[in-house]
């Protein structure tokens, strides 16, 4: 009776051009909204919630914390600018906002907590690499966008909101902390190892935050107190990625495994609670990702 009990709460859900199948449960915190290989397909999930669509002429697709707005970056330049597209998930309603000029591109979406704004990385290609220049925030009820151009931040970093409505980035060997209306810095936190972000580094509460662990750790995730600037556990598990948190005690790690690799729920001792799906070594070198929302 109990396995049919388990079984009817359970859906298993395939994500199409992955091979992979991704197990859903009744009750869970979390759930599968988009998943791609790289920039080169990228799928969002149906309102319904009962498959994935794959969406054309975008690199990424993000969904509102509030689940009536998807954040796509375009895939190519409209008239010399790089776009967002935003969606309206009861209308289907697409609104096209220019971000930045070319050559400069603005990607890695990542909305406030309120749902309210998007920021974007602001990148140039410099001796082949794409290189961070500083950063973009577009207004989604206005559709006005600001751009900040800052010296000084690592070339490949990211810029994400944190729970008090600033932006994060990694800086050297630790975070830095910028405010988003002219990039002043607010704060400066070294030693605390690089953001495992964009998306969801920081727990539901917001009182914890994941980072890959400084080099002078053998273990690989530390959790950060980010009121105090300081690491208060050091996680035994070696997650090749982390797709943010499960709830404010479990993450969301890819870890190899026998010769491939799994999604799994990891306590913050580094034990699997529970296996989300197999994913072959072909997906996993093809750039595959998934992101979240909670339910």
């Amino acid at each position: 009776m109990l396995a049919e009990l388990t079984l009817a709460l359970s859906l298993t859900m395939p994500l199409p051009g992955t091979g992979v199948t991704y197990l859903d449960k009744t009750g869970d915190p979390v759930r599968v909204v988009a998943y791609g290989l790289g920039t080169k397909s990228v799928y969002l999930r149906n309102r319904d919630g009962t498959a994935f669509t794959q969406q054309k002429g975008v690199e990424e697709a993000a969904l509102s914390p509030d689940g009536r707005a998807v954040a796509a970056v375009a895939g190519s330049y409209r008239s010399g600018y790089d776009e967002l597209l935003l969606t309206d998930r009861g209308t289907g309603a697409v609104r096209r906002i220019r971000t930045v000029k070319q050559p400069l591109t603005a990607s890695y979406a990542s909305w406030s907590r309120d749902s309210a704004k998007v920021a974007l990385t602001v990148e140039r290609k410099d001796g082949g690499k794409w290189r961070s220049t500083g950063f973009a925030v577009v207004d989604v009820k206005t559709g006005s966008t600001s751009t900040v151009t800052l010296t000084g931040v690592d070339s490949g970093t990211t810029f994400w909101w944190n729970p008090d409505g600033n932006l994060v980035a990694r800086y050297g060997t630790g975070l830095r902390v910028y405010r988003p209306s002219d990039g002043a810095v607010v704060s400066t936190q070294p030693g605390l190892g690089r953001p495992t972000g964009p998306e969801r580094s920081y727990s539901p509460s917001g009182k914890r935050l994941a980072t890959w662990c400084p080099s002078q750790f053998k273990e690989q995730l530390c959790v950060v107190d980010p009121a105090k600037g300081t690491i208060t556990r050091r996680v035994a598990a070696q997650p090749v990625a982390l797709f943010g948190w499960w709830d404010e005690d479990h993450v969301i790690a890819a870890t190899a495994y026998r010769g491939a690799y799994r999604l799994s729920v990891l306590d913050l001792n580094g034990k699997s609670t529970r296996v989300l799906a197999a994913v072959t070594r072909k997906t996993w070198d093809g750039g595959f990702w998934v992101a979240f929302a909670r339910n």
